[in-house]
């Protein structure tokens, strides 16, 4: 079960790189850039067909993937007559929605595996059946059973039991009607909720069950834009603090201190996380899919928000390039003067290199600490 959950995280992985590349190239292809291949993995093909001017395939290396748009720099020679297709000659707007576009998809994705939680998968929720009465409570006193099913109170249907039931703490002792599921019978049933002291709050004296409950259409809509929201907003935390968690890990790897499971985690330890969830004897099957497409989720969120960074060579960094250069182009104008030719990137290079390099290295430290000293969630 292990080795079936890295594989799906691995699968995962690579089909999500591939919505991120499938991203530039729709966009590519909407504003008329040349795009001349796309293509799962690097190295050598090992199979490719052409449809149009653009090849798809398959090579050798499954690392990732990428979509070649004709024309990054104003060096990149074009086909004669195609000069208008290169993308560094596109207007700054459309520039950005080309490179946006891969980090877009990534929190599509992380929108669209979040809403297949809530409205097919189903999450843990305390629900009002009824599978404990307490003696002498004033469920106990008004005829309540294990079995029954609450649906309204006064009135109100009960959608969330969580939520439905703060009316019973905030009934200050008077009356409520409760209607009642009981053997496929619809039956109403008044209580007066009593207060204990040693919880502070009325209370009827029911518990309820706990099970998977999956949420309507709208609900699950505005619940996934919620968890993606909190998603997102600690993604951004933990790239403001990755810097600081680096001598962590550094001693995490090398040293004998134990691995901090909200630090830094590279693509084998999440590999590896993905299959602990998988395999886990603590979750049931609904809970270990649910855990794994959160999970997958949570990944995409945050590669889509990495890769937005101002730092060549990361889709974020050719767009602060293009933003500078609309940027110069404004106080042009300004000025009276002609548009400047746009920023050339190759001129960038060693900024690019270093930040290459510094990518390089913390990929490293992070596989040797995934394999040293691996990230444990005890799941």
């Amino acid at each position: 079960m292990q080795l079936l959950g890295i594989l799906a995280f691995v699968v995962a992985l690579l089909l999500s790189v591939m919505v991120h590349e499938f991203g530039h190239y729709i966009t590519a292809k909407r504003f008329d850039m040349k795009v001349t291949e796309f293509f799962l993995g690097f190295g050598k093909r090992i199979w490719s067909f052409t449809r149009g001017e653009t090849e798809f395939g398959i090579k050798a290396i499954p690392a990732g993937g990428y979509c070649r748009i004709e024309g990054m720099t104003p060096r990149d020679e074009m086909p004669l007559g195609e000069e208008s297709r290169a993308f560094y000659g596109a207007t700054t707007t459309r520039k950005l929605i080309v490179l946006g576009a891969g980090s877009t998809a990534h929190f599509v994705i992380g929108f669209l595996l979040i809403f297949s939680i809530f409205f097919g998968v189903g999450v843990n929720a305390l629900l009002s059946d009824v599978t404990k009465v307490a003696p002498n409570s004033a469920a106990a006193a008004a005829g309540f059973q294990p079995g029954d099913k609450i649906v309204a109170i006064d009135g109100e249907e009960v959608t969330d039991w969580y939520q439905d039931s703060q009316a019973i703490a905030a009934s200050e002792g008077n009356e409520l009607t409760f209607t009642v599921l009981r053997d496929g019978q619809v039956i109403s049933i008044t209580a007066a909720p009593t207060y204990l002291t040693s919880e502070k709050r009325y209370m009827l004296g029911v518990v309820t069950k706990i099970g998977i409950k999956r949420e309507g259409l709208l609900t699950s809509v505005k619940e996934s834009g919620q968890a993606t929201a909190v998603l997102t907003r600690e993604s951004v935390k933990a790239l403001i603090s990755l810097p600081t968690k680096i001598p962590q890990l550094i001693r995490q790897t090398f040293g004998d201190e134990k691995r901090d499971p909200n630090g830094l985690v590279g693509i084998v330890g999440a590999a590896r996380v993905s299959g602990d969830a998988v395999s886990s004897n603590k979750l049931n099957n609904t809970e270990r899919l649910g855990t794994f497409l959160l999970l997958i989720a949570s990944l995409n969120i945050f590669v889509g928000l990495f890769n937005l960074l101002p730092l060549l060579p990361l889709d974020g960094g050719h767009m602060a390039v293009a933003i500078a250069d609309e940027i110069r182009a404004f106080f042009a104008r300004l000025r009276g003067r002609p548009r400047p030719a746009g920023i050339d990137v190759n001129v960038l290079t060693p900024i690019t290199m270093t930040v290459f390099a510094v990518l390089v290295v913390l990929t490293a430290i992070l596989l040797i600490a995934d394999i040293l000293n691996p990230v444990s969630l005890n799941l």
